[in-house]
């Protein structure tokens, strides 16, 4: 196993001031990225999604609960699944109700959708003991919509921003035909009874909900997953896995 060089705290302390340098210029590109990011322009959604809750059907609205914003996350749940995905659970189990405290003081809802019909997603959070607000559309276009759902008989091919054309030029043929649940994240905000749709995000970009792997990446063994660096330094090694299954 190859850990850190031992060194004197003199040695440590120059390393790590070097290191606190390129933490405050990521600190600040983000505070640049996050403004930039507040900066984009909006959709209107004009579409009124449906969804089964707890409480019957409701629309996107709904699911803002008086509040001005909304984030959303696309929990891959497919109709035909027994089980819910274990990264998505992993990812919304770390979305506690501390969490959506904080949330809700600073006017944001955090919820919940699947594909799944909504009993499926009853018994799923009864048996683990979830509380966030869950909800199902299915029967709706919403998660294809947001292109967390993809079915090129349905939608044109479309992930992550990039068409079919960028996709395969990006060496992503397999997700021209591909068929089938993508995790993803989405922000909306309302205006009176207007709803807008603001942002989303796809691939390791869902990594903002994944809060276990921002503190693992704070330590010296990391994630202990097989692609980071540098090499051998866990002694066990696990797959990439968000669900923390292997």
């Amino acid at each position: 196993m190859a850990l850190p060089q031992v060194v004197s705290r003199d040695e440590w302390l120059a390393a790590r001031r070097a290191l606190l340098l390129r933490e405050k210029e990521l600190t600040r590109a983000r505070d640049v990225l996050a403004a930039d990011r507040r900066r984009l322009p909006m959709v209107r959604v004009e579409q009124d999604y449906r969804f089964t809750g707890p409480e019957g059907e409701v629309g996107l609205l709904d699911l803002f609960t008086g509040r001005s914003q909304l984030i959303l996350q696309h929990f891959m749940y497919d109709p035909a699944w027994d089980e819910p995905c274990r990264s998505c659970s992993a990812m919304a189990a770390e979305t506690g109700e501390g969490v959506r405290d904080h949330l809700a003081r600073r006017d944001t809802a955090f919820a919940a959708v699947s594909r799944a019909p909504y009993p499926k997603l009853q018994a799923a959070r009864e048996a683990r003991g979830w509380t966030f607000p869950w909800y199902s559309s299915e029967g709706s276009t919403f998660n294809y919509d947001f292109h967390a759902t993809l079915d090129p008989a349905v939608a044109p091919a479309n992930y992550n921003f990039r068409d079919a054309g960028e996709l395969s030029a990006a060496g992503l043929d397999w997700m021209v035909d591909y068929v089938g649940e993508q995790p993803a994240i989405s922000t909306f905000l309302r205006d009176g009874d207007q709803v807008f749709h603001t942002w989303s995000t796809y691939g390791r970009g869902v990594e903002e909900m994944m809060h276990g792997y921002h503190l693992l990446d704070l330590t010296a063994l990391g994630r202990q997953e097989d692609w980071e660096e540098p090499k051998g330094r866990s002694p066990v090694v696990h797959a990439a896995d968000p669900g923390y299954t292997s």
